[in-house]
């Protein structure tokens, strides 16, 4: 659930707002009414790992070959 707050009260509780955000609330800043930013908690992202899926993934050797004429005109609507 997220709460909304002015731009001034946000200023004043800054501190109890970060920890709030990071307990996982999210609170929407605004200003003169309209909500301007969104405080939300931080999430780490996970680095990939290049080449981890070498074994676990398959691309035929026609992955890039041009395609048939005949799904072509069906993209482009030229076989009507």
């Amino acid at each position: 659930m997220s709460r909304m707050l002015n731009l001034y009260t946000a200023k004043t509780q800054l501190s109890t707002l970060v920890d709030d955000a990071a307990a996982g609330a999210e609170i929407i800043i605004a200003k003169a009414g309209k909500p301007m930013a969104k405080l939300v908690p931080f999430r780490a992202t996970i680095l990939r790992t290049p080449g981890s899926a070498t074994a676990k993934i398959w691309i035929g050797p026609d992955f890039d070959a041009p395609l048939p004429a005949a799904i072509v005109d069906a993209f482009t609507g030229n076989g009507e």
